[in-house]
């Protein structure tokens, strides 16, 4: 059939009856009239693809941009990226969820991914509407984004690292509940000893566009200034000072005014091993050799839970809401859905307060 919107005149072949043809004209020239009509296309889905991680690119972190590349390349592509986008449909999108054998978690993102994909290009007016919007979405689990540890646990946990190069990144995480970015791009001007806080300002990540870079915090909530307590001050003291006598080549045990020895302006906490103290560590070097340990130990999680541990256990000791969120950097909404998670001890204190309510009445 042939038909015109704004005075140009398009061609479609309807495959079925003429009343199902009259249906689709008049369902075209609705959306012309309304301003949604699509341009009849044989674009493919692999080719819009590249386009829409290039508009996602301006407004997502470069993790996150590297995260949705991967899952559409390795996933979404090689199954459904030679059909047409206009002609692409729900049950070519469940077909392919059937097809791929991946954890629940991992395919409630691929469809966020696929749906927000979909979703741009019915903006753009290259498809009429989101076949993934009709497509069955996958079970995947809201509330579990890892472990949470007991307070006994933890100090275990954290205890078994001692002596290992990462100790003392470990310990920051656990009580402060710092991401790991965060903790890598911390120089010694970022911390008052005296004052026993911790600025945080800047956030390590490693991409493949751009390699290792240092660049601001996730969010505006991330630039915050933080307390910490005197074990960990008596840590990061007994680190400063390892770090002193490196830079002025002094043995351990000498007897020396440390408080001579000047550190580089951008000296790092937490350097790179075996560089000058201003050289960024991999991130991800630091997440293997934390689950090769951990699981030494153990425990079976990721660097991740030690933020959601210690978010949950100051929830659990009454610290509102609000307090929490600002020391971690996070939305408090964002904490009650992702970290608030029950743990044994908090459903034991609630047991234990319902039994005050029922003494003499039950």
């Amino acid at each position: 059939m042939r038909y015109r919107i704004d005075g140009k005149r398009y061609t479609k072949v309807v495959e079925g009856t003429r009343t199902e043809a009259a249906k689709e004209l008049r369902r075209l020239l609705h959306a012309g009239d309304d301003g949604r009509h699509v341009t009849p296309s044989k674009m493919k889905l692999k080719d819009w693809v590249p386009q829409w991680l290039a508009l996602k690119a301006r407004s997502v972190e470069g993790q996150t941009l590297d995260r949705y590349t991967e899952m559409l390349d390795s996933y979404v592509i090689p199954v459904i990226g030679s059909n047409v986008l206009q002609k692409l449909t729900a049950t070519d999108i469940d077909a392919m969820y059937g097809s791929l054998k991946l954890a629940p978690n991992t395919m409630k993102l691929l469809h966020m991914v696929v749906r927000a994909c979909l979703a741009s290009a019915v903006k753009k007016k290259l498809i009429a509407s989101n076949p993934a919007d009709d497509a069955e979405k996958p079970a995947g689990d809201d509330c579990e984004v890892g472990v949470v540890l007991e307070e006994a646990q933890l100090a275990a946990l954290v205890a078994g690292f001692r002596g290992h190069s990462i100790y003392p990144i470990v310990a920051v995480a656990a009580y402060t509940g710092m991401r790991k970015g965060e903790i890598l791009a911390l120089r010694w001007a970022d911390i008052n000893l005296d004052a026993k806080t911790i600025s945080i300002t800047r956030n390590v990540e490693e991409t493949k566009a751009k390699g290792r870079a240092v660049k601001k915090p996730k969010s505006k909530r991330g630039t915050r200034e933080i307390e910490v307590d005197d074990g960990l001050v008596a840590l990061l003291r007994a680190e400063r000072d390892r770090h002193l006598r490196l830079v002025a080549g002094l043995p351990d045990g000498a007897d020396v005014d440390l408080s001579l020895i000047r550190l580089h302006k951008d000296a790092l906490c937490f350097p790179a091993i075996g560089t000058d103290l201003t050289a960024l560590r991999s991130p991800h070097s630091v997440y293997e050799m934390f689950v090769e340990r951990a699981r030494k130990l153990g425990f079976v999680l990721r660097f991740h839970d030690l933020r959601g541990t210690h978010s949950t256990a100051l929830l659990d000791k009454g610290v509102p809401v609000h307090v929490v969120a600002k020391r971690i950097g996070d939305d408090p909404a964002t904490l009650l859905r992702s970290y608030a998670k029950r743990t044994k001890k908090a459903d034991r204190v609630a047991a234990n307060i319902i039994r005050t309510l029922t003494t003499g009445v039950l």
